[in-house]
């Protein structure tokens, strides 16, 4: 008489490749649990270095920098409710990138190409922003 049944393979081979999966199911990180739940900054959407950040009553402005691109977004100062946000980038001598919309966070990313040029960057968060001359140079 077989000591190994159908049922019994089964079950092994259940618990061969089952248990390694629900091992790493618990092995996962989960956001806003354990170190570093509270970071104060987030990723930045962005590629590139911070290049300039210039702030205005309801917002700021980042812009980043690669070698061949450059990089803007809004923040809202204080993300909430949807409102009125923009951003926009121009390369001197192209057409400007522009979002636009209502947003509760940030508007953006636009990215532009912008090697061995300057670009002029404008932002807004609930009709008050600012606007920038030709800069990175």
């Amino acid at each position: 008489m077989p000591t190994d049944t159908k049922k019994a393979r089964r079950g092994r081979l259940l618990a061969r490749v089952l248990a390694p999966l629900l091992l790493a199911l618990v092995l996962i990180p989960v956001p806003g649990i354990g170190p570093g739940a509270g970071t104060a900054e987030a990723v930045s959407v962005c590629q590139g270095r911070p290049a300039r950040t210039i702030t205005f009553a309801t917002g700021e402005l980042r812009l980043y920098r690669t070698r061949h691109y450059a990089c803007a977004v809004t923040v809202a100062k204080r993300p909430g409710a949807r409102r009125p946000m923009a951003v926009s980038l121009q390369p001197r001598g192209g057409r400007p990138a522009v979002s636009s919309g209502r947003f509760d966070r940030q508007a953006g990313p636009v990215t532009v190409h912008a090697l061995n040029r300057c670009v002029r960057a404008g932002g807004s968060v609930s009709g008050r922003g600012t606007t920038t001359g030709w800069i990175l140079c």
